[in-house]
Formats: structure tokens, C-alpha cells, sequence
């Protein structure tokens, strides 16, 4: 139901252009998480039918992402401890849960966001954790805009080279999925032990 609601605003939206594609894009990196595959996707195939032009779709889709990651990293940063000091241990959160995962993010928090804007499922709620750490705006821009940029240009090259194809595009988005899922457990493992070798 809530593909089909989110196809159905698709539709709407993307009347209005690049406009479009940014709003949508800066929904699903908020607070309703759909696929952005429906929205990236189709505009990838309007480009290789020279109605859109790639270069302003992944500027649209970027933007977009990026206003929705500093929606949940201004809200996480401004509110966040306040909610989770006052109810916090109606969901088993402890006193130094904050503590301890503000010594994460001034350590890891780079890689943490960067990967996680490629996890499906995850790259949403990254910049919840990363606000509430206080993660320094600079590195969080950086690193989001990274993850985001890199996932935004599969999906329009999707788009770009298959076309209508819904199958083709089922096969190939699972696999690429698949790949990314592969290489980001490979980058995390290399951090891992680069990390265990400076201590």
C-alpha cells in the first residue's frame, strides 16, 4: 500500500520537474521512507529520452537528500537528548548510552554515515544518531552527501540504460544492491583492522 501510495505521488509530483524530484528526494530521506528507485529511476529514463537532463537530476536528488538528512540531524540535535534523558528508560536506554555513542561518533561517525546512506533501510535513521552525537556538520555534510551522491547516480544510470524495463530493472537493482551490501561489509572489515592497528 504504501509503494502504491508512494507511486501514485510520483505521478504527481513529477509534473513539477526537477522540483518534483527534489521534494520527493527530501521525503524519503525524512520522515516517510519509501524507495527512492521510484523516484530515481523513472527520472534516469527520461534522461536517455532527453526530456530531464542527468546533471540537474542528481543535483535535484542531492539536494533533496541533504535537506532531509539536516531535517533529522537538526531535530536529533535540538531534541533528541532532551526526549531520550526523559523517557529513555521506558525503552531500556541508559544514562551513558549518550556518552558512549558521542565517543563513537567523534571516532567513527565518517564512516558510519557514509555507509549507512548506502543500507537500505538505514540510510534514512544515520542522521538521527549523528545529530544526537553532536557529529561535527562539516564531516556529516561531507560523508552524506557522499553515500547519497553515489546511490542517487546508480539509480539514474538504472533508469538511463534500462529504461522501461521492469524486470531487467527488478534483476539489476537486486544484484547492485547486492554488490554494494558486499563492498560496504569489505570497507567496514578494512576499517576494522585499520582501526585494531593503531591501538
Amino acid at each position: 500500500m504504501l509503494r502504491e501510495l508512494a507511486e501514485s505521488l510520483v505521478d504527481l509530483i513529477f509534473d513539477w520537474g526537477y522540483l518534483g524530484v527534489f521534494i520527493l528526494m527530501s521525503i524519503e530521506s525524512s520522515f516517510i521512507p519509501f524507495p527512492s528507485e521510484i523516484v530515481l529511476v523513472p527520472a534516469g529514463y527520461l534522461a536517455s529520452q532527453q526530456q530531464m537532463s542527468i546533471g540537474m537530476i542528481m543535483l535535484s536528488a542531492l539536494g533533496g537528500s541533504m535537506t532531509g538528512a539536516f531535517i533529522n540531524y537538526y531535530l536529533a540535535f535540538t531534541l533528541g537528548r532532551k526526549i531520550l534523558r526523559r523517557y529513555g528508560k521506558y525503552f531500556f536506554i541508559k544514562e551513558n548510552a549518550l556518552e558512549k555513542m558521542d565517543s563513537y561518533f567523534s571516532k567513527h561517525g565518517h564512516i558510519s554515515t557514509f555507509i549507512g546512506r548506502l543500507i537500505p533501510g538505514i540510510r534514512q535513521l544515520i542522521s538521527i544518531p549523528a545529530g544526537l552525537s553532536r557529529m561535527n556538520l562539516v564531516v556529516f555534510s561531507i560523508y552524506t552527501a557522499l553515500g547519497a551522491g553515489i546511490w542517487a547516480l546508480i539509480l539514474v544510470m538504472i533508469g538511463y540504460f534500462i529504461g522501461e524495463n521492469q524486470e531487467l530493472i527488478d534483476i539489476y537493482l537486486k544484484e547492485i544492491t547486492f554488490t554494494v551490501l558486499i563492498i560496504l561489509f569489505l570497507l567496514a572489515s578494512w576499517y576494522a583492522y585499520m582501526q585494531r592497528r593503531k591501538v
